[in-house]
C-alpha cells in the first residue's frame, strides 16, 4: 500500500492536471455541490458519481491548505439507491466525503420528518437552516441558523436558507414546521454576522433556486436585496451557472443593494460538476467577490480505480448489487430518446397519455360495481416528476423506478372546468405541463392563457370533468393550486410506478414501442387580424 506521503503527492499532481495551482499563503477554497439526487454511480455518459467526486475533492485538499466542502441540498431522491434504501447510502457517503456545511433541500422531506431526523442526527457537517422553525417536530435541535468557520485568522460566516414548502413539499411531510421569508432572515442574519460577530465574509447557502417560476424569491433577488452577503451558493433550480458568464440569463455575479458584486453559484444537478471558489484571504480588503477564482470542475470517470476512495467503494458495493439486478430487468423498448428537461413534448406527453390510459382502465372496472361512476375525460401528470431522460433502446424496471421515484399514487378527480382552466393558466406561465392528447392549451406565446380545448371544444367552465393524475398534483402542488378544488373520487393502492410498468408491458406485448408525441400540447393561438 502506498504511503500517505506518496498518496498525497499523487493527488497533488492530479490537482495540477485539473488546473489548480500551488496554494497561496492564506487562501481558502470553497468546494460546493447541490442537487446530487442520489446519483451514486456515474451516468451512462460517465458523468457524476460520488467516487469520482471524492477523487477530485481529495486532489484539491492535497493541493490546498484550507478547503471547505459545502452542499446546498437535495442530496437524496432520484435513483434506486434512495428508492430502495431511503437514505442509508447517501448520508453515510456525505460523512465519508467530509462535508463541512450542509442545508436541506425539499426532497430531504420525501419520506417524512421522522426519517429525515433519523438521518440528520448522524451527519457530521454543520447543518444549517435559518428560516425553518422545527420546534415541536422530530427535527427539533438538529439545525442551527448559521455557523462561523475560522480560517487563518479570518471568520467565514455561513447561513442556511430554504424554500417556501407550500405547494412544493407534501403538506403532511412538513407538518408543524414554521417558515419565514428567506430574504428577510438572510439580511438580518448576515448583518449580525458582519457587524456583531466580525465575519470577514458571509456565504449564504440556499435551496431557493436561480430561476423565477412563481412568486417565491430567487438567489438573484436575494443578492439584489442584500448588503452583507458576499457569496450565494445555491440549489433547487438545477441551474448550471458558469463562472465565465457564458449563460447570460444566469450571471455568475449580481449587484447587491449597494451596487457591490455578489457571487451567485450553482452546479446543475446529479453532481456532474463540482463548484470551486478560491479566495485570497490576505486581499479581502482590496478585492470584491467578482475577483475570486471560480471554476466548474467536470466530474467524470477519468480517475482509475486505484485513485478512488476504497472505503467508499466497499461501502457502496452491496447496495449496488441489488440495484444492478433491477436495472437488468427489461420490460419494454423505446424507439427514440425522450428528454426529461422539457416542459412539453414527448416525455411529458407520454406520461400524461399513460395517466389517461390508467384512468380509462380503472373507471371501466369501477363502473362494473357502480354504473354511475363517471367516464374519464383526460389525464395529467407533472413534468417535475420525470427525473431522468429516456434513451432509445431497452427499457428496464430500474429505469422506470428511477425516473418516476416518488411514492405517489394514481387518483381520479372530479373538477369544474373553470378550476382546471385556472390550473392551466399557471401551467402556461411556467412553460407547459404534462397533459394528455385530449387537451390543448392555447397561449398568447408569452405565457398567457387564451383558452383550453377538450377534444377540440372550448372547456365549459360550469361542467364537471373527471381526470386521472397523481395525488401530489391533485393536492395542488407544483403551484397548481386550483387543482386542489377538485374532488378525489378514487385513490389507487400501489405506487404510481406499478401501473406505469403494467402500461409498458402491455404495450410491449402488442409490439408497440415506448414513445411519445413530440409536439407541444401548449400551442400559440392563431390570431386573425380584424377585417381579414
Amino acid at each position: 500500500m502506498p504511503s500517505k506521503f506518496l498518496r498525497n503527492a499523487t493527488l497533488a499532481l492530479a490537482a495540477c492536471s485539473l488546473g489548480f495551482g500551488v496554494a497561496g499563503a492564506s487562501d481558502l477554497v470553497i468546494l460546493h455541490t447541490n442537487d446530487t439526487h442520489s446519483l451514486i454511480d456515474p451516468d451512462d455518459h460517465g458523468a457524476g458519481g460520488v467516487l469520482q467526486r471524492k477523487a477530485i475533492i481529495d486532489s484539491v485538499r492535497a493541493a490546498e491548505k484550507n478547503v471547505l466542502l459545502v452542499d446546498a441540498g437535495d442530496v437524496v431522491q432520484g435513483t434506486l439507491y434512495f428508492k430502495f434504501f431511503r437514505g442509508d447510502v447517501e448520508y453515510p457517503l456525505m460523512n465519508m466525503a467530509g462535508y463541512d456545511v450542509m442545508i436541506l433541500g425539499n426532497h430531504e422531506f420525501d419520506n417524512g420528518m421522522q426519517e429525515m431526523a433519523d438521518h440528520y442526527k448522524t451527519l457530521k457537517a454543520d447543518r444549517l437552516s435559518a428560516n425553518y422553525d422545527f420546534n415541536g417536530t422530530p427535527m427539533q435541535g438538529l439545525m442551527k441558523p448559521w455557523t462561523i468557520k475560522k480560517v487563518d485568522g479570518k471568520k467565514i460566516g455561513f447561513i442556511g436558507l430554504n424554500i417556501d414548502p407550500a405547494s412544493l413539499i407534501s403538506a403532511q411531510n412538513y407538518a408543524g414546521m414554521g417558515f419565514t421569508d428567506p430574504i428577510e432572515v438572510a439580511n438580518k442574519t448576515a448583518a449580525m454576522l458582519k457587524k456583531e460577530k466580525g465575519c470577514d465574509l458571509v456565504v449564504a447557502v440556499t435551496h431557493i433556486g436561480a430561476i423565477k417560476e412563481n412568486e417565491k424569491p430567487t438567489d438573484y433577488e436575494l443578492a439584489a436585496a442584500s448588503r452583507d452577503i458576499d457569496i450565494i451558493i445555491g440549489g433547487h433550480s438545477h441551474t448550471v451557472i458558469r463562472p465565465d458568464n457564458s449563460t447570460p440569463d444566469c450571471p455568475a455575479t449580481a449587484l447587491n443593494a449597494d451596487g457591490r458584486p455578489v457571487i451567485v453559484a450553482q452546479t446543475g444537478r446529479y453532481g456532474k460538476y463540482l463548484g470551486y471558489i478560491k479566495i485570497d484571504l490576505d486581499s479581502l480588503a482590496s478585492q470584491t467577490p467578482a475577483d475570486y477564482d471560480r471554476q466548474l470542475i467536470p466530474v467524470t470517470d477519468r480517475f482509475p480505480a486505484d485513485k478512488l476512495d476504497r472505503r467508499m467503494a466497499d461501502f457502496i458495493r452491496p447496495f449496488r448489487e441489488k440495484i444492478d439486478s433491477v436495472n437488468n430487468r427489461v420490460i419494454g423498448r423505446a424507439d427514440r430518446s425522450m428528454d426529461s428537461n422539457a416542459r412539453t413534448g414527448a416525455y411529458p406527453n407520454w406520461s400524461a397519455d399513460f395517466a389517461k390510459w390508467y384512468g380509462l382502465l380503472k373507471a371501466d372496472s369501477l363502473r362494473a360495481i357502480d354504473p354511475q361512476f363517471p367516464a374519464v375525460d383526460f389525464g395529467m401528470m407533472n413534468v417535475g416528476g420525470i427525473r431522468h431522460d429516456m434513451p432509445a433502446g431497452n427499457v428496464t424496471e430500474g429505469q422506470i423506478l428511477s425516473t418516476f421515484p416518488f411514492a405517489n399514487r394514481m387518483v381520479l378527480v372530479k373538477i369544474k372546468g373553470s378550476d382546471f382552466a385556472d390550473a392551466m393558466k399557471v401551467a402556461a406561465a411556467k412553460g407547459g405541463e404534462a397533459i394528455s392528447d385530449e387537451v390543448r392549451v392555447l397561449t398568447d406565446g408569452k405565457g398567457g392563457l387564451v383558452n383550453v380545448l377538450i377534444n377540440g371544444a372550448p372547456i365549459d367552465p360550469d361542467r364537471t370533468y373527471t381526470f386521472s393524475t397523481i395525488d401530489y398534483i391533485a393536492a395542488g402542488n407544483d403551484d397548481l393550486l386550483p387543482l386542489a378544488k377538485g374532488e378525489i373520487i378514487y385513490v389507487d393502492e400501489p405506487e404510481m410506478s406499478a401501473p406505469m410498468m403494467r402500461y409498458i408491458v402491455s404495450r410491449s406485448a402488442l409490439g408497440l414501442p415506448l414513445n411519445g408525441d413530440p409536439r407541444s400540447r401548449f400551442v400559440e393561438a392563431v390570431v386573425i387580424p380584424e377585417g381579414k
